[in-house]
């Protein structure tokens, strides 16, 4: 991996809980589902920290829309970030949590075991691709220890509930179900909820889930 990664800074320093969040495969830091969760957090009182992965940096310098990066050098961003967060998390007796939208949440989960980190929160996580619900990318979660949140809109394309309920995984992931969602969380017009319900019962049940950390 080469150059360096920019943290954006959003929320209480005084928070207690330091939550770092990726984006997914298609839109950046700054999209407005990233920018709507991380208000969302950081009114509740936690402090938020966004990044972006060398592929996205790059598509923003040139103007040009690009795939994601090798799996590696995902996982080796996350790396660099979690090392640049230490000194503060020290500074403030922190506690910190990875996780993040689609592929950011699912390449956290992929460091979160060796990372010593105190929790995981995915924003819709891509069980499988859209039509292929074998379930292509639970092998590490079967076996994860570090206390796990993943969000999901019941109807998501890359892992609905129906689909879910079959996958063996960790006891210490917890599944939070956002009415018809979909990977986003919202719901479809037809729906008895709406997506201002799904976001603010998303934002409480983060804000909760990572209050309770041991």
């Amino acid at each position: 991996m080469s150059g360096t990664v920019e943290i954006i800074y959003q929320g209480s320093p005084r928070s207690p809980v330091l939550i770092a969040l990726a984006h997914g495969a298609g839109a950046g830091m700054d999209s407005p589902f990233m920018e709507q969760f991380s208000s969302g957090l950081a009114e509740r009182g936690l402090r938020v920290a966004r990044f972006e992965f060398p592929y996205m940096q790059r598509s923003r310098q040139t103007g040009k829309r690009r795939p994601p990066d090798r799996a590696s050098v995902l996982m080796e961003t996350w790396q660099v970030v979690i090392k640049k967060l230490r000194p503060r998390l020290k500074a403030g007796n922190k506690k910190l949590v990875i996780g993040g939208k689609s592929m950011g949440g699912r390449i956290a989960s992929m460091v979160a075991a060796d990372e010593d980190v105190d929790g995981l929160v995915c924003l819709g996580y891509p069980f499988h691709p859209p039509g292929k619900p074998v379930g292509q990318r639970i092998e590490h979660l079967r076996g994860l220890a570090c206390p796990t949140l993943i969000l999901q809109g019941e109807r998501d394309p890359f892992g609905t509930r129906r689909d879910v309920a079959r996958y063996r995984l960790s006891v210490a992931i917890q599944l939070h179900w956002l009415t018809d969602g979909n990977h986003s969380f919202k719901p479809p017009k037809s729906s008895a909820a709406s997506n201002e319900d799904n976001m603010t019962q998303a934002f409480d049940a983060t804000t909760t889930f990572v209050n309770q950390l041991p």
